[in-house]
């Protein structure tokens, strides 16, 4: 059965989840009331990504070795407590600089544990010739978390400042800890040694090659996650959410409407389409000025997220032993967390030298560029 208890308890407790690291995208707005600039939102929001691709071997040999829940617990355990030790940060940006990458850190370890854990739980518990639409159902909670997030730190932050901020934070991880306490464990391995590494599952040729889409996924999510607040708030929008709201009820219906569609036809023909979709969301924001290219970007990037992280992700797992799921999926999201890192870094300086709408130029056409990453290889592991 696809809908089990356990799918259902997992999803509610990834939407607290992502809701919390949600609240981040507005992070931004805290380092340039501080006193921060476009290139130190890029390092600090991208330092958040590196962590997680750092310890992502670490992170998939623990999900292989002492289970897929007992991982995400210990991962939202760090969700909830993170969010507390921002509240000690006063003053100019330039006093706890160094400090606040620490903390930035570990919160991305946290986020990577959760991330990981949860997406290789459903794909142990869910049927084979579902796979597809098991992830991208179980995703729909991530996403509605992406935008109840953003919604809920800015109506906080307008009404009650940065402070209050940190502390929904908290509560919304802590509830997800708490709903995952009562869940079974998916799989345990037998053994204390993993029958493959990390490195020599990333070296098979399907999940390397989709691990290089999902890095340039990455890039360009980064640019949503860390740069449409900022770019909005420039152009004085003054309903800067409805950006997540709209990719998040775009990826949503997606993801209702055609599920099953990857599972009958061949993830492999849909990812093209879906480079094309989120790419063009990004590219279009060269033209912001209104609420109205504003909603369609989202849209448009959000159709191509529905479409994209389900099938990267099934192509990466399918007909693979579930005693290296953990690191499959981990070279996945590893990809993901390695372009966010990268593309931070580099559309930040872009931004601070060029401006905004440069820097989402740049954002869609790497995403464009996977188109040009040779998808025969794809289906073969070898």
């Amino acid at each position: 059965m696809l809908y089990s208890r356990s799918f259902i308890i997992m999803g509610f407790a990834n939407l607290f989840t992502v809701s919390s690291f949600g609240t981040f995208f507005l992070f931004p707005l805290f380092i340039t009331d501080h006193g921060g600039s476009k290139s130190d939102i890029g390092i600090i929001m991208g330092v958040f990504a590196l962590s997680s691709v750092l310890c992502r071997p670490w992170i998939s040999d623990m999900i292989d070795r002492i289970g897929r829940k007992r991982s995400y617990t210990f991962g939202c355990m760090i969700m909830s407590v993170i969010p507390l030790i921002y509240l000690l940060f006063r003053g100019e940006l330039s006093n706890f600089y160094l400090s606040l990458i620490l903390v930035r850190i570990f919160h991305g370890v946290g986020l990577a544990i959760c991330f990981t854990a949860a997406f290789t739980y459903i794909a142990d518990i869910v049927p084979e010739g579902r796979l597809n639409e098991g992830i991208g159902m179980f995703g729909i909670t991530g996403l509605t978390g992406l935008a109840i997030g953003p919604i809920i730190g800015e109506t906080i932050i307008r009404a009650f400042g940065f402070s209050i901020f940190f502390l929904a934070a908290t509560g919304i991880a802590t509830l997800g800890l708490l709903l995952t306490l009562p869940l079974p464990e998916s799989f345990m391995h037998v053994s204390h040694e993993s029958s493959q590494s990390f490195f020599s599952v990333l070296r098979m040729r399907r999940p390397l090659t989709v691990a290089v889409l999902a890095l340039l996924f990455g890039f360009g999510l980064s640019a949503s996650g860390s740069f449409i607040f900022p770019f909005a708030k420039e152009q004085d929008l003054a309903f800067i959410s409805l950006y997540y709201i709209s990719y998040s009820s775009a990826a949503v219906l997606t993801r209702l409407l055609g599920g099953r569609l990857a599972d009958r036809i061949g993830e492999e023909r849909i990812i093209p389409y879906a480079q094309i979709l989120t790419g063009g969301g990004l590219l279009i924001l060269i033209l912001l000025g209104g609420n109205t290219i504003l909603a369609l970007s989202g849209f448009m990037s959000g159709c191509g997220h529905g479409f994209l992280f389900p099938c990267l992700n099934s192509l990466a797992i399918r007909d693979e032993p579930i005693s290296i799921r953990g690191k499959i999926t981990g070279v996945f999201t590893g990809g993901i967390d390695t372009g966010a890192f990268v593309g931070s870094i580099i559309l930040g300086y872009i931004g601070e030298w060029a401006g905004f709408r440069a820097l989402f130029l740049a954002a869609g056409l790497a995403l464009i560029a996977g188109l040009g990453v040779n998808k025969p290889q794809v289906m073969n592991n070898k």
